[in-house]
């Protein structure tokens, strides 16, 4: 998570979204064996960084809920969600998203996000929950447990073709 916030230069109120596959982590397939073990340990280490930083965190649920996404209420006061009424459970939302559920102060879920970045742990597909422009962020480590882990940040659209300028460069020797 340090990785990700320092690359991806998130900051106070920023939204990083995470998926996990806890069975992934465990060693077995996606949606078979989840654990809430896992989970505990996974959102402790999340929840510090995210004290350090300041971002906010949204889990995203499993396919059974459609990939909504377990946040605190306030996020609703910086963006313009729609919450959704539903409680995840480890068999419909998975045992990461009922954990933090369970664990936050004044949970909701919400059926969609543009997250600022996004760590996917397991091969859950986060990509639907990121703003576009996407770019891979290549972790030191590659797995927790046995779930392989990619992440990514997200950029401003390049827009207007060669003509356009897309760093300002400061350049004294052509001032005359």
């Amino acid at each position: 998570m340090r990785q990700l916030v320092k690359q991806g230069r998130i900051g106070s109120k920023q939204i990083i979204v995470i998926g996990t596959s806890t069975s992934e982590v465990l060693g077995q397939h996606i949606g078979t064996s989840g654990a809430e073990v896992v989970a505990s340990e996974i959102y402790k280490g999340i929840k510090a960084v995210q004290k350090e930083s300041g971002f906010y965190v949204a889990f995203q649920c499993c396919e059974h809920l459609n990939r909504a996404l377990v946040v605190e209420r306030d996020i609703l006061q910086n963006y313009d969600l729609d919450e959704v009424s539903v409680i995840p459970i480890k068999t419909a939302g998975g045992s990461m998203a009922t954990y933090a559920y369970e664990q936050f102060e004044s949970p909701i879920v919400v059926e969609e996000i543009k997250a600022h970045a996004g760590m996917d742990i397991g091969e859950t597909l986060i990509g639907m929950h990121l703003k576009k422009v996407a770019v891979p962020l290549r972790p030191t480590f590659r797995q927790i447990g046995k779930a392989r882990v990619n992440m990514a940040i997200t950029r401003p659209k390049l827009i207007g073709g060669q003509r356009a300028v897309y760093e300002i460069k400061t350049n004294i020797d052509h001032c005359n």
